[in-house]
C-alpha cells in the first residue's frame, strides 16, 4: 500500500528535483532554464536513465515513468502560458505596436507558413497535412527566445522590440491557427481518408464550428459580466486582510474553468485560457493577476518542457539522423532567411535583422500543440509529423547557441551601427510603460498629483491596493491598476525598470517605507518622491534613499504661515522667498539622515528668490 502511494508521487518528486537542481544549475551557467527543463526531460525520460531502470532498479526513482500524467500537466502549463499571453494582448499595446505586429509579425507567420507548406507538399504531403505542418513550424518559441534576449540585455534594443512584436503576432495567430486545424480536420473527415480537401465539404465543416463559435461567444459574454465583479469581490476581501491566497485561487479558477469550458464546446483548453487572459487584460486587475499567476505558469511550463524533452526519441533520431537533423537545419535556415528579408523590408538595421532572424528561426512550443492536434485528427502523416516534432525539439535546443552566434556575426561583420529607424518610432513602447511616472496610492493626494501630471502632458500609471480607489480612478479615465506596490514583482510588472519617477502618496508610513525600500532596491537611480507623515518620518525616508520627502505637518505649517503673511500685507515675493528658504532648511536637516554618497540637492529658495527679483515675461497661452 505504501509502495503504491509512493509510486504515485514519484514522478512529482522527480520533477521538483529537476526544477530545484537542474534548472538552478543551468541558471548558474547562464543557460536558459527552459533548456534546463528540456535537458532534464531527455535525461529523466525513457531514452535517458529510463533505459537502464530495468537492470538497475534504483534508477526508477530518478526517472519519470507516467508520461500520460506529465502530458496532462503539460496541457495545463500551455493553458497558463496562453493565459499570460492573453494578459499581454491589451488593445493599448496592440495599437502602439500595430505596425510591427500586424505588419512584420503577421506577414512572417503567413509567408513562413506558405513556404514550409510548399516544402512539405513537395515531399508528398497532401494540402491539409502540409498546411498543418506549415502553421505549426512557422511559430517560434516565446518561452525560450525572450529569456535568452533578456539574459543578453537585448530586450529594449531594436532587436528585442522587433522580436517581441513578431512573437506577439504569432501569439495572436495561435487562436486562428487552432480553429483552422479544427476546420481542416472536419474537411478531411468529410472528404475521405486521403486527406484531400473538397470544396463541397467546406459548408459542412464550417457548420461544425457553430457550437464552438456559440460557446466562444458565451465565454466572452459571461467573462465580461462575471470576471470584473468576481475579482473586485476578492480584492475587497484581500484589502480587509483576509489573505492573498484568495486572489491566487481566483486566478487558478479562471484558467481551469475557461480551459474546461473551451474543451466542452469543442475547442482547445489553451484557446479558452487565451480568451480569459484577453478579457482580464482590460481590467484594473491585470498586473495583480500577472504577479499571482507567474509562479504557477513557470512550474507548469516546466512540466510542459520536461514532457517535450521526454518526447525526444533519441533512438528515432539515431535511426534517421539525416532526415531529422536535415528538417531541423532546413527549418532554421528557411525561416531565418524569410525573417531577415522581411525585417530589412520593414526598415530594421542589418545587425538587428540578423539577430532577430536567427533567434526566431527555430520552432516554438506551440508547434507541438498544433502538430499533435493535426496528427490526432489524421491530417498529416504520423511518421513525418513525429520527425518534424523531433526536428522542432532540436531546433529549440539551438536557440541560445544561435543567439550567441548572431552576436558574434554582427560584431565581426562590417555592418552599419545599429540606429533607431524612423519607421519604428511609433512602435517602441512594447514591453513596458516606457517613460511613465508611477504614482503609488490613488486617493485624494494621488489623484491630484495625477491630474497635474496629465495637465502637463506627463504620462503616469497609478497603483493602489484599495479596489474602491482603483474603480473610481478608472471611471475618470486614468490608467490605474489594483495591486500592492510593496511587492518588488508588482513594481516590475508596472514597468519600474523604465519608469521616469516614482511618487508614493499613501498615508500609511509603514506602507510608504515598504514601497520605498522595494523600489530603491530595484532602481538605485530612480527619482523617488514620497509623502511623509511628519519630520521624523521624512528623515527616515531620506535614510531609506528617497530623492525628496514631503512631510504633511511641515507643509501644512508653511502654507498657514504663507497665507497669514500675505493676508497681513507682506509682499508676495518676500513671503515666497522666506517660505522656500525655510523649506530648504528643513530639507537639509532631513537629508542629514541620508546614506553616504547621496548629497543634498541644490536649494530651491535661491532659485525662487532670483525668479522673484527678475520675473520672466509672461508665457503665451497654449491653445
Amino acid at each position: 500500500m505504501g509502495e503504491g502511494h509512493s509510486g504515485e508521487y514519484r514522478d512529482l518528486v522527480v520533477f521538483l528535483a529537476a526544477a530545484g537542481v537542474v534548472v538552478p544549475l543551468f541558471n548558474r551557467l547562464r543557460i536558459s532554464p527552459v533548456l534546463g527543463f528540456l535537458a532534464a526531460g531527455v535525461l529523466l525520460g525513457p531514452d535517458g536513465l529510463g533505459r537502464f531502470a530495468q537492470t538497475h532498479g534504483w534508477l526508477s526513482w530518478l526517472t519519470i515513468g507516467d508520461q500520460a500524467q506529465i502530458r496532462q500537466l503539460s496541457e495545463l502549463g500551455v493553458a497558463f502560458l496562453l493565459f499570460m499571453i492573453g494578459l499581454e494582448l491589451s488593445w493599448e499595446r496592440l495599437k502602439a505596436m500595430r505596425r510591427l505586429v500586424f505588419g512584420l509579425g503577421m506577414l512572417q507567420v503567413a509567408v513562413c507558413t506558405l513556404a514550409i507548406a510548399v516544402v512539405f507538399m513537395a515531399l508528398g504531403q497532401p494540402l491539409a497535412g502540409a498546411a498543418v505542418l506549415g502553421m505549426g513550424l512557422a511559430l517560434s518559441s516565446t518561452a525560450v527566445v525572450m529569456p535568452v534576449l533578456a539574459a543578453q540585455g537585448r530586450i529594449n534594443s531594436e532587436t528585442g522590440r522587433a522580436t517581441f512584436a513578431v512573437l506577439l503576432a504569432q501569439d495572436v495567430a495561435v487562436a486562428p491557427i487552432l480553429i483552422t486545424v479544427t476546420v481542416l480536420a472536419t474537411l478531411a473527415q468529410a472528404s475521405g481518408a486521403g486527406g484531400g480537401v473538397e470544396p463541397a465539404a467546406l459548408g459542412r465543416a464550417l457548420f461544425t464550428l457553430v457550437p464552438a463559435a456559440g460557446g466562444l461567444f458565451l465565454m466572452v459574454l459571461l467573462g465580461r459580466l462575471v470576471l470584473r465583479p468576481m475579482f473586485r469581490s476578492v480584492a475587497r476581501a484581500q484589502h480587509r486582510g483576509e489573505g492573498r491566497e484568495l486572489f491566487v485561487a481566483a486566478c487558478l479558477l479562471v484558467v481551469v474553468v475557461s480551459g474546461l469550458t473551451a474543451q466542452a464546446v469543442g475547442l482547445s483548453m489553451s484557446l479558452g485560457a487565451l480568451v480569459a487572459g484577453v478579457l482580464l487584460a482590460e481590467t484594473e486587475f491585470r498586473r495583480e493577476v500577472e504577479v499571482a499567476i507567474d509562479p504557477f505558469k513557470g512550474l507548469l511550463l516546466g512540466v510542459f518542457f520536461i514532457g517535450v524533452g521526454i518526447g525526444l526519441d533519441v533512438d528515432a533520431v539515431a535511426a534517421d539522423p539525416v532526415t531529422v537533423l536535415g528538417l531541423a537545419g532546413g527549418l532554421i535556415l528557411l525561416k531565418a532567411l524569410i525573417i531577415f528579408i522581411l525585417a530589412r523590408a520593414w526598415g530594421l538595421a542589418a545587425r538587428s535583422a540578423i539577430e532577430a532572424a536567427l533567434v526566431l528561426g527555430p520552432a516554438g512550443e506551440f508547434a507541438f500543440v498544433v502538430l499533435t492536434t493535426g496528427m490526432v485528427e489524421g491530417l498529416a502523416s504520423p511518421d513525418l509529423t513525429r520527425k518534424a516534432m523531433l526536428a522542432a525539439t532540436l531546433s529549440m535546443f539551438a536557440v541560445p547557441v544561435l543567439a550567441v552566434l548572431a552576436r558574434v556575426l554582427t560584431k565581426r561583420a562590417t555592418l552599419p551601427a545599429e540606429v533607431e529607424p524612423k519607421g519604428l518610432s511609433p512602435d517602441t513602447a512594447v514591453l513596458s510603460p516606457d517613460g511613465a511616472v508611477l504614482v503609488v496610492g490613488f486617493g485624494r493626494v494621488g489623484r491630484l498629483v495625477g491630474e497635474l501630471l496629465a495637465e502637463h502632458d506627463q504620462r503616469f500609471i497609478a497603483l493602489d491596493a484599495d479596489p474602491v480607489s482603483v474603480r473610481a480612478g478608472r471611471a475618470e479615465g486614468f490608467e490605474v491598476y489594483y495591486g500592492d506596490a510593496a511587492r518588488p514583482e508588482m513594481l516590475t510588472a508596472c514597468g519600474l525598470e523604465s519608469a521616469r519617477a516614482l511618487i508614493v502618496t499613501m498615508d500609511s508610513p509603514t506602507k510608504v517605507d515598504e514601497v520605498v525600500k522595494a523600489a530603491r532596491a530595484l532602481r538605485p537611480d530612480l527619482i523617488l518622491i514620497a509623502r511623509a507623515r511628519d519630520d521624523h518620518h521624512a528623515a527616515r525616508l531620506y535614510a531609506l534613499g528617497v530623492t525628496d520627502a514631503v512631510p504633511e505637518t511641515t507643509e501644512a505649517s508653511l502654507q498657514l504661515a504663507e497665507n497669514t503673511l500675505v493676508d497681513l500685507g507682506v509682499p508676495m515675493g518676500l513671503v515666497l522667498a522666506s517660505i522656500h528658504e525655510r523649506r530648504d532648511g528643513f530639507r537639509k536637516a532631513f537629508q542629514a539622515a541620508a546614506p553616504d554618497g547621496r548629497g543634498a540637492r541644490p536649494a530651491r529658495a535661491f532659485r525662487t528668490a532670483r525668479q522673484v527679483a527678475q520675473p520672466s515675461p509672461p508665457r503665451p497661452e497654449s491653445t
